[in-house]
């Protein structure tokens, strides 16, 4: 599975490539700014993306509505609770810090099967 990663803390960043990567996923891009999040999901093909509601103070509203625009599946993973996330239309939320087995199932079940 082809995964997206929007996120802007190079450490997390890096930490979810690599889990995801270990765990049989592959990673086709990693966006820090909004600016690079609505460049690959406009142009990245990808089966689900991971994105941080928050990009350097910056709301990823507009990349969630991208997403959603493009019927494609994504992973809030966020320092704010699900009630601070109402700009972002979908059911899966997790907050952060998460469980990496949380994360990897939310994905393995969003994702497209086999």
């Amino acid at each position: 599975m082809r995964i997206l990663i929007i996120e802007d803390e190079p450490m997390i960043a890096l930490y979810l490539q690599e889990l995801l990567e270990d765990a049989g996923f592959a990673i086709i891009g990693v966006a820090s700014r909004l600016a690079k999040a609505m460049e690959l999901i406009k142009s990245a093909v990808f089966d689900v993306a991971i994105l941080d509601a928050n990009l350097a103070g910056i709301s990823s509203s507009p990349a969630a509505a991208a997403l959603v625009a493009r019927s494609m599946p994504f992973v809030v993973l966020s320092g704010y609770s699900m009630q601070q996330q109402q700009a972002f239309p979908t059911p899966h939320f997790l907050q952060k810090p998460c469980r990496p087995e949380q994360l990897i199932s939310i994905l393995s079940a969003i994702g497209p099967k086999p």
